[in-house]
């Protein structure tokens, strides 16, 4: 994990620099969005967090186990492409609910179904911005296009789980 966060870490130094290099006037602009972004998610994460995990202490394991669990295979992936149509709000509302259902024992290829379902068709931005902006017709052609991506993505990653042998840690 260690690793990864310091390659994350390289690759967006690495990108800093070349970008102050092929562009320096947009490094000041750059690092001012940066500061602003990372101090309203500075505010806003721990208590998400916080509250995530008294959230936890209220939600019952053995039923999310028993729903989302790895051993409910597909049926597990489709209800947690369900669940996650509703996911609440933006990443730091979503990413703490996700915490709490995958420390109470769901399965990494339902917490991608979740994930991808909150990321694709989060119904609270369906209704506020899509419907509204785009209209009826454009928005059913997009939930058409796109209504087997959750699914696929949990069964993808349980194959890609299960084909490399890696144990993914809680």
């Amino acid at each position: 994990m260690i690793a990864g966060v310091l390659a994350l870490l390289s690759l967006a130094a690495l990108t800093a620099l070349v970008t102050g290099w092929t562009r320096p006037g947009s490094v000041r602009p750059a690092t001012r969005f940066v500061v602003e972004q990372g101090s309203a998610l500075a505010l806003r994460l721990p208590v998400a967090l916080v509250a995530a995990g008294f959230l936890g202490l209220l939600v019952p394991q053995a039923l999310v186990a028993g729903s989302l669990g790895a051993e409910t295979g597909l049926r597990g992936i489709l209800l947690a492409s369900l669940v996650g149509c509703f996911l609440p709000g933006g990443p730091t509302v979503t990413f703490p609910l996700a915490l709490v259902f995958w420390t109470a024992g769901a399965g990494a290829p339902q917490m991608v179904a979740l994930l991808t379902a909150w990321s694709v068709f989060a119904f609270h931005r369906l209704m506020a911005f899509e419907l509204p902006i785009m209209g009826w017709r454009f928005t059913a052609i997009r939930l058409l296009a796109s209504v087997a991506l959750p699914a696929l993505a949990g069964v993808l990653a349980g194959a890609a789980i299960t084909l490399t042998g890696v144990s993914i840690a809680r």
